[in-house]
């Protein structure tokens, strides 16, 4: 086995050479990827870096995922303007479960070792881990690039912060990594873990580094904690017209790392239309995706309802509040954004656009009202 048939689309392969050594030992090689468990969701962007275990996977080496929920408690800032928020344990505990049952989607279950690095940080002691920050220096840690934008800002970083590379590399010491991945965003956490091992007489871990897929706005990388993103177990729909709010610029690598491959037209909406099919397919079958570009086409190309429309009972009066309608009936955040969205014509009544907050409840009885354009409604009198 050559090391490119385990590492095709990696920005990274450190250091040179050494991945071809590894794999001389004629061995199962431990294979690490750490997980972030601060949100249950997988999304593109990570099935993406799943699919590259996988590889390694189906090449016969073990998969080791670490769920972090010991450093979750700390907040990893990789690529981060300030420190993540922490959740509590139960929140973890069950978004770690959600996440493993999402990842055996892609990968095999059975050869899949799961660990949570609380078995070991949680462990050790106070002096044990003031020994271990002996092999950092913080002018080492400070020429991580988020990190040096802050120092060199005046943003505060938490001592908390800094020691999560040193858990993190402490991750790789503990399972005995042969090699860890990650998005390149992650290269200085994947190079402590290298170094660690190294000054603990361990052979140190083989880093390999994957793009990072951007989110919807195109510009961030697709982040749960961005909200930018699109989840594996999302429903069709919702993955077809996110798929198609994308910018044109974003095209090509979402071909590339979505589906393997390039665009099949210059034009970008027959493009985008086609690299929404693909994804909808992958993930969800071909009658789904046929599903979601008919709903997309019908009801955002040609602003016309669904065909399956969720009805509701109308509540008690001869008029009815539209704005309290909207926010208890169809999910508008609240009265006073509704009222802004019918000021700016997006509500209407059976395709009708409605301007008057109060409506007559005959008017409403059995119509279909649309808010925005994709939130519809049938409203039946009680």
């Amino acid at each position: 086995m050559q090391p490119a048939e385990v590492t095709r689309d990696a920005v990274d392969v450190l250091p040179e050479g050494a991945l071809d050594e590894k794999l001389k030992l004629d061995r199962p090689l431990r294979v690490k990827l750490g997980v972030d468990p601060t949100s249950p969701d997988v999304h593109l962007g990570f099935a993406y870096v799943l699919e590259r275990l996988a590889d390694f996977q189906r090449a016969g080496h073990t998969i080791v995922l670490i769920v972090g929920d010991y450093t979750a408690r700390i907040g990893d800032p990789s690529g981060r303007s300030k420190e993540r928020p922490v959740l509590d344990d139960v929140d973890l505990d069950a978004n770690a479960r959600f996440f493993a049952e999402q990842a055996y989607t892609i990968l095999d279950r059975h050869q899949t070792e799961v660990r949570f690095n609380g078995e070991w940080l949680g462990a050790l002691s106070y002096g044990e881990v003031v020994r271990l920050c002996r092999h950092f220096t913080v002018a080492r840690l400070l020429e991580r690039d988020d990190f040096a934008k802050r120092f060199g800002a005046h943003v505060p970083i938490s001592l908390s912060e800094l020691l999560y590379p040193v858990m993190q590399a402490y991750d790789s010491v503990a399972v005995e990594a042969d090699v860890e991945i990650g998005g390149t965003d992650q290269l200085y956490n994947l190079l402590a873990g290298r170094d660690l091992m190294e000054h603990l007489g361990l052979d140190p871990q083989v880093v390999v580094t994957y793009p990072l897929l951007v989110g919807l706005d195109g510009r961030e990388k697709m982040s749960k904690s961005r909200g930018n993103y699109i989840g594996i177990t999302e429903p069709p729909e919702q993955m077809f017209g996110k798929v198609m709010s994308i910018p044109d610029e974003a095209l090509e690598q979402w071909w590339r790392l979505c589906l393997g491959s390039e665009p099949p037209a210059t034009d970008p909406m027959k493009s985008k239309l086609a690299l929404a099919a693909g994804i909808v397919t992958k993930w969800k079958g071909p009658q789904a995706a046929a599903a979601a570009e008919l709903h997309f086409t019908r009801v955002v190309r040609r602003h016309e309802a669904p065909e399956d429309v969720p009805e509701e009972p109308l509540p008690e009066g001869d008029t009815i509040h539209l704005p309290a309608l909207l926010a208890n009936g169809m999910g508008i955040g609240s009265t006073s954004e509704a009222r802004r969205l019918i000021a700016q014509g997006g509500v209407k009544i059976d395709g009708e656009v409605v301007t008057e907050l109060d409506v007559a409840r005959d008017r409403l009885a059995g119509a279909v009202v649309q808010a925005g354009k994709r939130r519809f409604k049938r409203f039946r009198a009680a």
